[in-house]
């Protein structure tokens, strides 16, 4: 298995202290975390994208290009590019720039976002969210493999013999589809061909592994080689103590009082915006979140490559509060602990040379 660290930048007060750091020196302990990624062995490093809410990714490109400056190995990814609510032609020239700048390491995952409120930002219909998904992203795959394009569409102006510049560095850059609770990007994955992404983030493994499944089947159905369905899957959050005993006792407080904080109660009901697992005990049993001993985190990771099958494995290290201290110790001791058990009981070909 390949692992990634994730990020949406979150500039959320802490829950419990209610402290806070300026933007600029969260934008650097962001930076500062991608760093030591690297080193310690991580496959990859991603930056999500928010327009609305308590985060600081509204210009993930900017961050990536940062983050390309100040590593040289480490793939550079988007959790996720919000294709729905951008223009393609920007999406398609910002990234080959991004992917000639890291020499080839940039990747998208793509989807509609899960902050609700950007559609509105950005002058779009929510309820049209899957028809301009489907357009933006399939004018953006032309974008990238074919020049002189001629195109008309719904959502913007016809383009005539457009080839956007830069082209990639070695070829169009690998688009994941995210998915977190609806068919529609699973469809459109297994359609072309492409790897999912499943968020794997606040509902149970059941409604994961209905989308993945869709996905597997309907990409065979396509006419594509299975072995290349590539599945990713998100965590929730990463928390490592000693044993489960003291998981409970160091993060109960502040892991519960996360979750309050992020609760939409506009959104209840709706799938996929609230967690169900909102104490601690709830999220070590049966959530998505990793959290506990190593052991215990292991084998969570193996029970979701159980039913997921997946290639890559994201965690998040900043999204309980915790300060860069313990990110770091965090990130040690996965990939010291964790990791190289993960690596060998779950192999893949994934980014295989």
């Amino acid at each position: 298995m390949k692992f990634q660290v994730l990020s949406l930048i979150n500039h959320a007060p802490h829950p419990l202290t209610h402290e806070q750091l300026s933007p600029a020196d969260r934008f650097e302990e962001v930076l500062a975390v991608g760093e030591a990624a690297e080193r310690l062995g991580f496959d990859a490093y991603s930056i999500g994208e928010r327009h609305a809410g308590a985060f600081l990714s509204s210009s993930p490109t900017a961050v990536l290009g940062a983050l390309a400056a100040r590593t040289s190995r480490i793939k550079l990814l988007t959790g996720v590019t919000v294709v729905a609510i951008l223009d393609p032609v920007r999406v398609a020239e910002d990234f080959a720039t991004l992917d000639q700048i890291s020499r080839g390491r940039i990747e998208l995952v793509v989807g509609k976002g899960a902050e609700a409120g950007h559609f509105d930002l950005f002058g779009l219909d929510e309820a049209r969210q899957w028809d301009l998904q489907k357009e933006k992203y399939e004018l953006l795959r032309r974008l990238w493999t074919e020049e002189g394009v001629d195109w008309e569409g719904e959502f913007r102006p016809p383009l005539h013999q457009v080839t956007t510049v830069p082209r990639p560095y070695a070829g169009p850059p690998r688009i994941w589809h995210g998915s977190a609770t609806s068919l529609n990007s699973p469809e459109l994955a297994a359609k072309h061909g492409d790897p999912l992404f499943t968020a794997n983030a606040i509902q149970p493994r059941e409604a994961y592994a209905k989308l993945i499944d869709h996905y597997r089947e309907r990409f065979v159905a396509y006419g594509h080689d299975p072995a290349r369905a590539h599945v990713a899957a998100g965590s929730g959050g990463l928390l490592i103590a000693d044993t489960a005993e003291q998981a409970v006792t160091r993060y109960k407080e502040v892991y519960e009082a996360r979750v309050r904080q992020n609760f939409k109660p506009h959104l209840e009901g709706r799938a996929g915006y609230n967690t169900p697992f909102r104490t601690i005990e709830d999220a070590i049993a049966d959530g998505p979140q990793l959290i506990g001993s190593p052991q215990q985190i292991i084998d969570k990771i193996l029970g979701y490559h159980q039913v997921y099958r997946h290639d890559l494995q994201s965690i998040t290290v900043d999204g309980f509060g915790l300060d860069r201290a313990e990110q770091m110790e965090t990130l040690h001791r996965f990939s010291e602990e964790i990791a190289p058990i993960v690596r060998k009981e779950a192999p893949t070909t994934l980014w295989d040379a």
